[in-house]
């Protein structure tokens, strides 16, 4: 294998800041007329501060010495606009990956190339999800539906300390609008094709002179746009209809004590994602010829709904040199998800079959019947003047799961579900301290260093039922690990900072049960933990006309969690990795053209490495199942066994080398209003969709745009826009199930639409 180059730190800086600068240079020009015209007279239009809680303080993202990107306002509305989940963040900030084998439910983050490509009910993942201050664990509770989102911080790197476990490849933070005292709310109304209607409103109402309430609804549906032309199975496929809502009410007697309380809960009803057998060329990753979107013949019954529902309390206290934090937070999910895995119709051993070759029928649907999570954090944090600042708190985590898989017979009338089936509960009970401590050394010089011990436990049992039963198979684990970070802010002048970061992170074990045999045994996975260096530098340009932040990164993890595939069956194993190694490049970038045009850019590059010379993986294709006639082809090195490889020096799956986006708007006064056009793109290079490599498993690259054209009045309280995403149409494979036969799952086709707003 080639090996690894290293990164040398500052050159790489210094060359990112001089490229920017040069792609500015109407900036430039603004500011070297500044004097000789008469618009100089004016005040002209400056960037708005950023505020984020990175570091669980309200902070200039300038003065936060880590890398941070963050989403909000119209660039958001825009993204969001088609009714797209929360998919639609993958690729907006640099480093940042977001998929899904289950459609709108279970979404994957992947941050710097670390992720989990498991579709198991209880993977853990390496990026944390944050949603108003509780940690949303369980996979099934980390797509709630955007929608009254005041800002989305993207937290790159681990953040071991204040954010505590699973984190070692970031956090994601949501942070939804809070009650105002004063009336408002809006009204927002969408329509496009293939039936879709979305609809969005929020009324703030102050109640008293102390409480003030906010309600936020959201609803979004599609019709089918996908028809089975069989006679069996669903018949038609990938409508949706996602219900959400959100009540907060805020109660402040005074200016010394908050209660901020929440109740929110989902609805989601549709299909699981569609699995399309032989839809890739062998040898290849490219469609076959001839290939219909619309039209996907299949056996099996398609169906997926997931509800959840939970409830928070945040109280405050201001005690004037201290602030006292509660944080007390339920989730609860219920989940069903049916599909006809093996992507056709009809089996070898039963014919007729297709499209093209099926080894075998497979009809699975993965049940949560259970699942709660109960957290509750304790924070305290210095709130005076001085060159010592501090943060410490305790955190408890409380999770119960129970999972049942089981199998339907498509070969039948009916599709009757199989006797046999296999269950898994895991209870989880985790609690850590945590503290961080900042000092001003100087006006210019500030140091930041944080420590948290955690102990999670886990109580794992999983069992097989069919004419016998196999298990229960217990597996309790007591883990412990101390993270800790140190980072150092320098002021370079008044409008540069540099930023040093060192910083661990944890993952704690993970145990899966999704036994498909009475042979099989659960996979356990141990600890990973993380250490990462970076470094980097958040500059405002031409008096504030612009904005970067580039950062150069390098990290190892050890004892790496990876998820391998069995190569024949619909079955996961857990594995670890000696060492996984990453380090890149990442670059953020808003600028103000002219009074009339905005642009953002942001990029990342990413190289990941597996070192372990001893791993090797089951591969696709089946080969035992069909003699060779079906299957992909591998280039990594054969393992020790017959259907293996091994995959040491492979990059991370789903991690792309190349990142992009870029955003481009331009408004005008017309009127009494504003008409403005807004684009934005994102682009990713290839990456292997599985731990080996193979031709037909090696995503291409993949560019989309989006366009936003509309018209806002009377001070902003009328708002007429269409919009259109994914406007080339692109379609490609995006992911695939490998112990099938060449089965590829897409990305979503062009949609476009209209939508009206009105606020008051």
């Amino acid at each position: 294998m080639t090996k690894t180059p290293t990164i040398s730190l500052y050159p790489a800086l210094s060359i990112l800041a001089l490229a920017v600068a040069g792609a500015f240079p109407t900036c430039v020009l603004a500011q070297d007329s500044a004097d000789t015209t008469p618009e100089a007279a004016l005040a002209p239009q400056r960037l708005e501060s950023v505020i984020v809680t990175a570091q669980r303080r309200s902070e200039n993202i300038r003065e936060v010495p880590l890398s941070v990107s963050t989403l909000k306002g119209d660039h958001l509305d825009a993204l969001i606009a088609g009714g797209d989940d929360i998919r639609f963040l993958s690729g907006r900030t640099p480093s940042l990956s977001v998929e899904s084998d289950y459609g709108r439910s279970f979404p994957r983050f992947y941050i710097r190339g670390q992720g989990n490509t498991d579709f198991d009910l209880n993977a853990s993942q390496p990026v944390g999800l944050v949603v108003d201050d509780i940690v949303q664990e369980s996979p099934m509770l980390k797509g709630f539906p955007v929608f009254d989102v005041d800002q989305i911080e993207v937290l790159r790197g681990p953040q071991g300390t204040l954010f505590g476990r699973n984190s070692p490849a970031g956090v994601i933070k949501f942070d939804s609008v809070k009650p105002q005292f004063k009336t408002e709310g809006y009204l927002n109304l969408g329509i496009g094709n293939y039936g879709a209607k979305n609809a969005e409103g929020v009324y703030n109402l102050p109640m008293s002179d102390t409480v003030a309430a906010r309600l936020s609804v959201q609803t979004q549906n599609r019709d089918d746009r996908v028809h089975n032309p069989r006679p069996t199975g669903t018949r038609d496929l990938e409508g949706y209809h996602d219900n959400a809502l959100r009540l907060q009410v805020l109660v402040q007697p005074n200016k010394d004590f908050s209660a901020l309380f929440n109740v929110h809960a989902r609805d989601l009803g549709n299909n699981a994602t569609l699995f399309r057998a032989n839809i890739i060329k062998q040898g290849t990753n490219e469609l076959v010829d001839g290939f219909d979107y619309g039209n996907y013949p299949t056996d099996g019954i398609n169906k997926q709904t997931l509800r959840t529902k939970g409830a928070n309390m945040r109280l405050n206290w201001n005690l004037g040199e201290v602030t006292l934090h509660s944080i007390t937070g339920y989730e609860s999910a219920h989940f069903y998800s049916r599909a006809d895995v093996d992507g056709g119709y009809g089996a070898v051993y039963a014919p007729p079959m297709g499209p093209g070759y099926i080894p075998f029928a497979v009809e699975t649907a993965d049940v949560l019947p259970n699942h709660h999570q109960f957290t509750q954090e304790f924070r305290a944090e210095s709130n005076y003047a001085g060159p010592l600042q501090w943060i410490g708190g305790v955190f408890l985590f409380r999770e119960h799961i129970q999972i049942d898989s089981i199998a339907f017979d498509s070969l039948s009338a009916g599709n009757p579900q199989n006797p046999f089936y296999s269950t898994q509960t895991q209870d989880t009970r985790s609690w850590a301290a945590f503290g961080t401590l900042n000092y001003a050394v100087s006006d210019k010089l500030k140091l930041r260093g944080g420590l948290r011990y955690t102990t999670d436990s886990k109580d794992f049992s999983a069992k097989r039922v069919e004419a016998t039963t196999a298990g229960p198979f217990v597996i309790d684990n007591t883990s412990h690990n101390v993270s800790w970070d140190a980072s150092a802010m320098y002021a370079l002048d008044k409008d540069t900072n540099l930023f040093a970061r060192v910083a661990t992170g944890y993952r704690a074990p993970s145990m899966q049960g999704r036994l498909s045999g009475l042979s099989d045994r659960p996979s356990f996975a141990g600890a990973e933990k993380a250490l990462s260096y970076e470094a980097g530098i958040k500059e405002d340009l031409f008096d504030r006309r612009a904005r970067l932040s580039a950062s150069v990164f390098q990290y190892r993890v050890k004892d790496k969690q990876l998820t391998a595939g069995s190569g024949t069956v619909n079955m996961n194993q857990l594995i670890n990795a000696d060492k996984v190694t990453g380090q890149g490049v990442e670059l953020d970038a808003q600028a103000i053209l002219t009074d009339n045009l905005r642009m953002t850019l942001g990029g990342s590059y990413n190289q990941t490495e597996i070192k372990d010379g001893k791993l090797f993986v089951q591969y696709c294709g089946n080969y035992a199942n069909t003699n060779g006639v079906a299957g992909c082809t591998v280039t990594n090195p054969a393992g020790p066994f017959p259907g293996t490889v091994y995959i040491n020096g492979n990059p991370l799956p789903r991690a792309p080398t190349w990142q992009g986006n870029f955003t481009l708007t331009y408004s005008v006064p017309y009127k009494d209003g504003d008409l403005y056009a807004m684009t934005d793109w994102d682009y990713r290079s290839t990456y292997n969709m599985f731990l080996y490599e193979a031709r037909e498993y090696k995503a291409k690259p993949l560019a989309q745009g989006g366009l936003r054209v509309g018209y806002k009045w009377d001070n902003g309280k009328y708002e007429l826009a269409a919009y259109s995403r994914n406007i080339t149409n692109r379609i490609q494979v995006t992911g695939a199930i490998d112990f099938d036969n060449l089965t590829g799952m897409l990305n979503e086709p062009r949609t476009y639409g209209l939508q009206f707003k009105v606020n008051f």
